[in-house]
């Protein structure tokens, strides 16, 4: 399998071609890390990816995963900001709402248990999701796995796979300042 080359210009403006960027320069990326997956830099030391069906699961897990980082992050640093007399992290104990919280809850666990059934559908069997049950005329068009495209990115701005690689590389990102927020609180 040929290796990705990445060319850059120095600011003399001669140009140099390298292998692709690695999470240790010099080092040698696993056999099953080809660079071909977005945010792929070569590090996998315990070989949890070696098996082609669990590196997909991982991939796809780590882009919810990132997801709901950047999400979190997003709203902690935004309370912050809005409300700094308010903790965070206490907030939700002391949350006074209309409808019993076991209920809410409830609700929420069942909505969550219904995407993730049909995210699950969606990796297992791509495309056998993509129609709406009650209203067929409702459909995602053709799309990559992960990537719905459709009325959930009605535009794109810029490169698919470039901007795959900035979500990986922001929602890693996230998920380490995530880790820091819990262990500051």
């Amino acid at each position: 399998r040929a290796q990705r080359r990445v060319a850059t210009r120095a600011s003399n403006g001669a140009k140099a071609t390298m292998a692709r960027p690695m999470w240790l320069p010099g080092s040698k990326a696993p056999a099953w890390l080809d660079g071909s997956a977005p945010g792929d830099f070569g590090f996998d030391p315990l070989a949890l990816g070696s098996a082609p069906e669990r590196l997909a699961w991982f991939k796809e897990s780590e882009r919810v995963h990132c997801r709901w980082a950047m999400l979190a992050v997003a709203g902690i640093l935004a309370q912050e900001i809005v409300r700094p007399d308010v903790f965070w992290y206490t907030t939700g104990a002391e949350l006074k709402t209309p409808i019993p919280i076991l209920g809410l809850l409830a609700f929420e666990l069942w909505a969550m248990h219904f995407v993730e059934v049909k995210r699950y559908q969606d990796f297992v069997n791509p495309g056998s999701v993509d129609k709406d049950p009650l209203f067929p005329q409702n459909s995602l068009p053709k799309h990559d796995v992960g990537y719905p495209g459709g009325i959930f990115a009605p535009f794109v701005p810029g490169n698919m796979e470039e901007l795959k690689v900035k979500e990986i590389k922001n929602g890693r990102l996230a998920m380490f300042s995530c880790f820091g927020f819990f262990v500051q609180a």
